[in-house]
């Protein structure tokens, strides 16, 4: 999914959000929670606001990647960002406290 969106970034093809937010919950379906992070930084950088659909993959990838920290962290920049942060939101975020808990 990364590669992908480098690709039509090389090639002007239009990235916006929607583009991200499905590369982000690819890789979090695919259990992989840096790239996930790495496509969310992308998107930043290329000027794509991201939207709270966008963190919310975001967030399910740390969830899933056991990254409590970074979950919290997202969940934080979306409150001041101004996203109205979800249920879905505080669920990821709360269930990566949770496994990270589960784990001590």
């Amino acid at each position: 999914a990364l590669q992908f969106l480098r690709i039509m970034g090389h090639r002007k093809v239009e990235r916006n959000i929607i583009t991200f937010s499905a590369a982000i919950s690819a890789c979090q379906k695919g259990g992989e929670w840096e790239k996930a992070l790495q496509v969310f930084e992308l998107a930043v950088h290329s000027s794509v606001e991201p939207n709270i659909i966008t963190v919310n993959a975001a967030i399910s990838a740390c969830e899933k990647g056991g990254e409590w920290e970074k979950a919290l962290q997202l969940l934080r920049m979306a409150s001041q960002s101004c996203l109205e942060v979800s249920v879905i939101s505080c669920s990821a975020a709360i269930s990566a406290c949770e496994k990270h808990t589960e784990r001590e």
